[in-house]
């Protein structure tokens, strides 16, 4: 007889729910959150298991791939689809969760995650710790503007460079501000020196891939957002039609339907906000930096005449992560003008 598994998974422990065919619970126990330790479980020979499901989560990829490499099928489940298919249960518990986790296993209603390979998961973790530095300092820049305006120092427009310069003028002859200004300076400093030494690493890893070279001939499309998309694509191939990735970074608009009325509204904001937010900066930057005229920026322009600029900026990104992914699968690089342009999008 067949058998599923659900795992309910936590930081300290995971809830594991083994049921049969018929639906009847085989077993039911809790135990570490570790590939070792769950396989302790799932490897009794008494067990012919069909498939084994995790929600995606902080721990889903470590445990994936370890009861991967040990031959289980596992399957990483879409978050939304759990909360939906759990929330009809009257009492939420770890226990309950994995019993649920495990029925949906059986009766096959679940839709798979993809779980990225090693290299995108390093990659998207230096791109998510350079991010997290430049926000640091950037938010230590701010406080110091706002300790400073409560003495009427006003540091006003100044770029990054000259910052540390400003503060020095506005604060010299104050003993007792320096006292204070100097550590909040000094992290800043060792913040910006971090920031840019990830910088650096991130401009490199994309001058040596030579998708990301590809990529970036994109106007508006740099190292940092070529990277941060092959990243989170990781495999060019899932993808059956370019036309998938708008939907999956939740660029398309929701549909609201029902009986007579349809209603289309935002963005649907699924998926990685990460890259949705770089790609929206580089249609951004196309449309109001990039001065060498495309016909991508001549379609983006008439968009934003009938539509406004915000709504363009919006069906711009939404272009520019399927022009990346054609890009990506045929191995050109972008064409400026329509004579040989891409397929159709």
């Amino acid at each position: 007889m067949k058998h599923f598994v659900g795992l309910d998974v936590s930081v300290k422990e995971t809830a594991i729910c083994i049921v049969d065919e018929l639906g009847k619970i085989c077993r039911e126990v809790k135990v570490h959150s570790h590939p070792e330790d769950l396989l302790v479980i799932m490897k009794d020979p008494g067990w012919k298991i069909e498939r084994v499901g995790l929600e995606a989560g902080p721990l889903s990829q470590w445990l994936f791939e370890g009861l991967a490499r040990a031959g289980l099928p596992v399957i990483c489940i879409e978050t939304r689809h759990v909360k939906a298919f759990l929330k009809a249960q009257p009492n939420k518990t770890d226990r309950n969760d994995a019993r649920g986790i495990a029925q949906m296993m059986r009766v096959n209603l679940y839709r798979p995650v993809h779980v990225k390979t090693l290299t995108s998961q390093k990659r998207r973790a230096l791109l998510t710790a350079r991010k997290l530095l430049q926000g640091k300092a950037i938010a230590i820049e701010n406080d110091i503007r706002g300790l400073l305006r409560n003495f009427g120092l006003k540091v006003g427009v100044v770029g990054t460079v000259k910052f540390e310069v400003r503060i020095r003028e506005l604060i010299e002859g104050m003993p007792d501000l320096e006292e204070f200004m100097e550590p909040l300076l000094a992290a800043r400093n060792k913040l910006r020196a971090e920031f840019a030494r990830l910088h650096k690493k991130v401009l490199t890893l994309a001058e040596e891939d030579a998708i990301c070279k590809r990529l970036m001939t994109i106007p508006g499309v740099g190292a940092v957002t070529a990277l941060a998309y092959t990243a989170t694509i990781d495999i060019s191939q899932r993808f059956k039609s370019s036309k998938a990735v708008g939907p999956i970074l939740g660029l398309t608009p929701k549909l609201n339907e029902s009986g007579e009325s349809r209603r289309v509204g935002r963005i649907s904001l699924c998926g990685d906000s990460m890259m949705r937010t770089l790609l929206y900066e580089a249609a951004q930057t196309l449309l109001t930096r990039v001065t060498k005229w495309s016909w991508l920026k001549a379609w983006a322009m008439n968009v934003a005449k009938r539509r406004g600029m915000r709504k363009a900026i919006v069906a711009l990104a939404r272009r520019l992560a399927v022009i990346l992914h054609r890009m990506w699968l045929d191995g050109t690089g972008f064409r400026w003008t329509r004579e040989a342009t891409a397929p159709t999008i």
